[in-house]
């Protein structure tokens, strides 16, 4: 049976603090705080919590000392605390009148904070429940001297202590990342919008639009004021309006998006829940809010927190959804590999042509930051990101992405990359890098013409570097793209990487090419080939492939340096003259460390030689 202490531990684990000291502050337990005089004199007024007791009475209190499950302090901030009290059950969350501190969560952290706010502004939190998903949290600040508290009615999660802090200051809120409580979000959206009849392709612009609609501050603050589904409709509709006419997206994209709002709240299941209801439009724009924007809004993070999100969500969709999506997230630490391996800068230019959810172009935007100071900063978000996305619900997605990381000017072009029109304009940007993972087997383009296409766009001796299946690599296939590419532009190099990065989304072995754009290849260039196969990573049950014993970084560093200092080492990397008609991967020309080899070796290799053989048709 769930007890106090569980809902105890449930707390600590979900605002990320341990009893003691932290680097934020402290956390105190039971309402011992024996080094700050003034919190315990405040508490022993209190006394115990009484079975019954007005909000505005305070001539009751009880017997002995208040003990609340937790006070938190602050380092940085000492004239505001945290008050924290917990219920086992989400019956005892709140009573009607707030007026029975002893029994209720709610009722129980107003009844101390009306003491405390004597001397500190308090935010108090109530607590019901033993685990995520069967729980409630309300959360309140009573400022210090002030006569009444008013609702922090966003904030129904229990957040990281510092962030409080970061809501009250009116700053934007970031979390850190926590791919956990991604996939979970991901999941309840996905399996309730089912539920809903949501469509397949209507999920992603109902999700990426909501985000869109709370970079408008108006919005922002006022949508959990909505009492009608009417009126909320017509709030979000406003700031998606507003936010994607000031990024300079066309109008039709834009009433594709408020179309698709339409359709979804128009179902029966929106139009029969109540606002104040789970499941009802403002409980996914709250959810969205406090759970998922907060991660992307880490500007200078690498991670594409809402990618991550997406390929959560599609995995978890029931039926077709993630054909019909047909997003395939690009592993994060081989979007940071392939940026690093661009050599991109702050100076830098670049330019993803199958953008997806933009997860190359946040990575890129990251490493840009790095060592920018504010003008430079700005102006990286103005013109040093562009992508064209031609699925037009991946394409949203992806505006959305950019535009929350306050990108404020979307430079991502919807169509096709093969366009004349849009390779026209951005031929004239002047871009430096190319980042890109083309569609596999496409009936109409294959992945070597995209990075043909890719090429033609940067400026001559621009880096492209594509992440492709390894079968363009071996000259069994794109023969007439592999010759065109030779007589315009130069192959620097080939990894051929793990074979189940993309662990389950792709079938075939990739590689990653590195190109320089129109410059012909030279007959004397030696191509530096990487054997990259082992990256450290591991399955794990529900998490895929992990770095679980924390190899990735050195890992990382050795394959740079290699490929930076064309070093040739037995077993990871060798130089060598080829044309467009050879084999262009490692496995062709590099030298075996005999020196490590075992029997076991030997079988595992015989063993990926005939897999690799088969995937590839090669006989």
């Amino acid at each position: 049976m769930a007890n106090e202490k569980f809902s105890e531990n449930f707390v600590l684990k979900e605002m990320r603090c341990d009893l003691g000291e932290n680097e934020f502050g402290k956390v105190y337990p039971q309402g011992d705080v024996p080094d700050i005089s003034a919190i315990e004199k405040l508490l022993e007024k209190a006394g115990g919590k009484p079975k019954e007791c007005a909000i505005e009475d305070y001539s009751l209190g009880g017997t002995g000392k208040a003990k609340p499950e937790f006070i938190i302090t602050f380092h940085k901030n000492a004239n505001t605390i945290i008050v924290v009290e917990c219920k086992r059950s989400v019956k005892q969350h709140q009573s009607d009148k707030l007026n029975k501190p002893k029994d209720f969560a709610v009722d129980g952290a107003l009844y101390y904070a009306k003491f405390l706010k004597e001397r500190y502004n308090v935010i108090a939190i109530g607590v019901s429940g033993s685990k995520k998903d069967d729980s409630k949290i309300s959360t309140f600040y009573w400022q210090k001297g002030h006569d009444e508290y008013k609702e922090l009615s966003r904030l129904n999660i229990l957040l990281e202590p510092a962030i409080y802090l970061q809501y009250l200051k009116g700053e934007r809120i970031s979390r850190q990342y926590s791919l956990e409580e991604i996939r979970q979000t991901a999941i309840d959206m996905s399996n309730s919008l089912r539920v809903a009849k949501v469509t397949a392709n209507d999920k992603p612009i109902f999700i990426a639009g909501i985000l869109i609609a709370l970079q408008n501050e108006d919005f922002e603050e006022a949508y959990m004021n909505a009492t009608t589904l009417k009126g909320l409709e017509w709030n979000i509709s406003s700031a998606i309006s507003d936010v994607l006419g000031d990024a300079g997206v066309k109008q039709d994209r834009i009433d594709n998006i408020l179309n698709t709002f339409k359709n979804v709240s128009s179902l029966h299941h929106f139009q029969t829940t109540k606002m104040n209801e789970d499941y009802s439009l403002r409980w996914y724009i709250q959810e969205l809010d406090m759970k998922i924007k907060p991660m992307m809004n880490i500007a200078d993070s690498s991670i594409d927190a809402l990618g991550e999100f997406y390929h959560e969500f599609i995995k978890f969709s029931n039926g077709d959804d993630g054909k019909a999506l047909g997003i395939v997230l690009t592993p994060q630490h081989l979007t940071e590999l392939m940026c690093d391996v661009s050599g991109l800068n702050k100076k830098s230019r670049v330019l993803d042509t199958c953008a997806g959810s933009g997860g190359f172009l946040v990575t890129a935007m990251s490493k840009m930051f790095k060592n920018a100071n504010y003008h430079e900063i700005q102006k990286i978000r103005e013109d040093g990101l562009y992508g064209i996305e031609a699925d037009p619900h991946i394409y949203t997605l992806c505006i959305a992405n950019m535009i929350v990381r306050r990108d404020g000017k979307s430079n991502i072009h919807y169509g096709s990359c093969f366009d004349k029109k849009i390779t026209e304009e951005l031929k004239k940007k002047n871009i430096d890098v190319g980042l890109i993972n083309p569609p596999y087997s496409q009936d109409d383009y294959n992945e070597l013409e995209f990075v043909e296409q890719l090429l033609s766009i940067l400026v001559t001796r621009g880096i492209a570097v594509a992440v492709v299946p390894i079968n363009c690599a071996l000259g069994t296939t794109c023969k007439e793209v592999r010759e065109r590419l030779f007589k315009k532009h130069t192959l620097e190099a080939v990894f051929s990487m793990p074979t189940e990065i993309f662990n389950p989304a792709a079938s075939a072995p990739p590689c990653v090419m590195v190109w320089t754009a129109n410059v012909p290849h030279p007959e004397d260039k030696r191509t530096f080939f990487g054997y990259f196969r082992d990256d450290g990573f591991v399955k794990r049950k529900k998490l895929g492939r992990i770095d679980a014993h924390g190899k990735w970084e050195e890992i990382r560093k050795k394959w740079l340096y290699l490929y930076q200092n064309k070093i040739e080492e037995p077993g990871y990397s060798v130089m060598h003259h080829v044309s467009h008609e050879d084999e262009w991967c490692a496995e062709a020309y590099m030298e075996t460390d005999y020196s490590t080899l075992c029997a076991a070796d030997f079988e595992k290799k015989i063993k990926e030689y005939a897999a690799f053989k088969f995937l590839n048709g090669v006989k």
